[in-house]
C-alpha cells in the first residue's frame, strides 16, 4: 500500500520553499472553493507534474498502450533542451516530479542526466520501471542522478507468474536491478532513492503477495506496495486479470455484470495541480489519458502558463461537474473514489 516513509518524508519536506508552500495552499484553496461554487476557480501553477521520457518499452504488457504498441499520437524520446526549457519555467512552483507517463523511462539515453537537472533544482523526482536496464553502470548513476523515490515494477515472484502481465520480461533482470541500486545506495552512502517493489495485483499473481513482500525485505528495498489493476475491458476482462480476491480490485461482480466499484465524484484534485507533458510536449490533463487524447495545448508552440491558464483548460475543468463519469478517461479511474490502492 503506497505511502511515505519517515526518511522519505523528511526528504520531502526538505524540498518545500515558502513558494512551493504557498503555492499549494493557492491550488488547495482554489480547488475548495470550485467544488463549493460549481464553477472551476484556478490559482497557482502545478505542484506536481507528470514528464514522459519516451514512449517505447521493452515489454508488451496487456493493459499498456506502450507494452501494445496501441498509440496514435506519435512516438519518441524526450530531449534534453526542451526538458530543460519547461522546468525552467516551473521550478520555482513545482514541488513533485515524476519521469513517467508511458513507456521505460530508462530507454532514454538522457534520463538521468534530466533527472539530475531538475534534482539540481531542489524538486523532488520519482520514476517508476521494470528494471530490465539496471545493470551496475545505470543503478550507480540512478544513486549520484540524485533520484528521490524508484518505483521497480514486479508483478511476480517466478518467472511464469511474472511474465503472464510483463509479457516479454525477464524476472531475474528484475532482481538482478533491484539487487545493483540496492548495493550502490548503501556504497554511496547515500539516503536516495526511496526503493519501492510495486506489486500490481492481477488474478496471475494474487498467490504470491506474501511472496513478493518477503522477497522484496531479502533483497532490502524500502517498502513494498500493492496496487490495484485498471482494467480497460472490465465488462469481459478478456486477459484474465480482475483478481478474485475483492480488496485488491477495482471492480465487482453485480446483477448486470462486472462493475467498477468506485463512486465517481464530480470534481478532481488532478485537473487542480498534477498534469501531464508528453515527450513531445502535448499537455494532457492527467496520467489516465494515455494516448493525449484530450489534449490542452502544445508546449512547442505555447508557454506552459499560457496553456495552464487556457480555455481549453478552463472548459475541461468545467466539465467535471457536468458528469465526471460522461468524461471517458474519468469513468475508469480511481482518483477521487474510495477504492483501495
Amino acid at each position: 500500500m503506497s505511502g511515505w516513509n519517515g526518511t522519505d518524508a523528511r526528504n520531502f519536506i526538505s524540498k518545500l520553499t515558502v513558494r512551493r508552500v504557498g503555492n499549494a495552499a493557492l491550488l488547495w484553496t482554489s480547488y475548495q472553493l470550485s467544488r463549493l461554487m460549481r464553477r472551476p476557480i484556478h490559482w497557482g501553477n502545478p505542484y506536481s507534474l507528470s514528464i514522459e521520457p519516451t514512449t517505447s518499452c521493452n515489454l508488451r504488457c496487456p493493459e499498456c498502450p506502450s507494452g501494445l504498441r496501441a498509440f496514435t499520437r506519435p512516438t519518441g524520446m524526450l530531449q534534453t533542451d526542451f526538458f530543460c526549457r519547461t522546468i525552467d519555467q516551473l521550478y520555482k512552483d513545482l514541488t513533485y516530479l515524476v519521469f513517467y507517463f508511458q513507456g521505460e523511462p530508462y530507454l532514454n539515453p538522457d534520463f538521468l542526466n534530466m533527472v539530475r537537472y531538475a534534482a539540481d533544482k531542489k524538486i523532488y523526482t520519482a520514476t517508476s520501471t521494470n528494471a530490465h536496464y539496471l545493470n551496475d553502470g545505470n543503478a550507480r548513476r540512478t544513486i549520484e542522478s540524485g533520484l528521490d523515490r524508484l518505483i521497480i515494477s514486479i508483478d511476480g515472484t517466478t518467472q511464469e507468474v511474472y511474465q503472464q502481465y510483463r509479457v516479454g520480461g525477464k524476472l531475474e533482470k528484475v532482481i538482478e536491478g533491484a539487487k545493483n541500486v540496492v548495493r550502490w545506495k548503501k556504497e554511496l552512502k547515500s539516503n536516495t532513492p526511496f526503493i519501492i517493489f510495486q506489486f500490481l495485483v492481477v488474478k496471475p499473481n494474487e498467490h504470491q503477495i506474501q511472496d513478493v513482500q518477503a522477497l522484496g525485505r531479502s533483497i532490502g528495498v524500502d517498502a513494498i506496495w500493492l496496487k490495484t489493476a485498471q482494467v480497460y475491458d472490465y465488462e469481459n476482462d478478456p486477459n484474465g486479470l480482475i483478481p478474485t480476491i475483492g480488496k485488491y480490485s477495482r471492480y465487482e461482480q453485480s446483477v448486470e455484470g462486472m462493475r467498477f466499484k468506485g463512486k465517481i465524484a464530480n470534481h478532481c484534485w488532478r485537473l487542480w495541480q498534477d498534469p501531464v507533458i508528453t515527450w513531445d510536449g502535448l499537455v494532457a490533463p492527467c496520467c489516465f489519458d494515455k494516448d493525449a487524447q484530450h489534449r490542452l495545448g502544445d508546449l512547442k508552440a505555447q508557454s506552459f502558463r499560457e496553456i495552464w491558464r487556457s480555455p481549453a483548460y478552463r472548459d475541461f475543468r468545467s466539465k467535471l461537474w457536468s458528469g465526471r463519469r460522461n468524461i471517458d478517461i474519468c469513468a475508469n479511474c480511481s482518483e477521487g473514489t474510495k477504492v483501495w490502492g
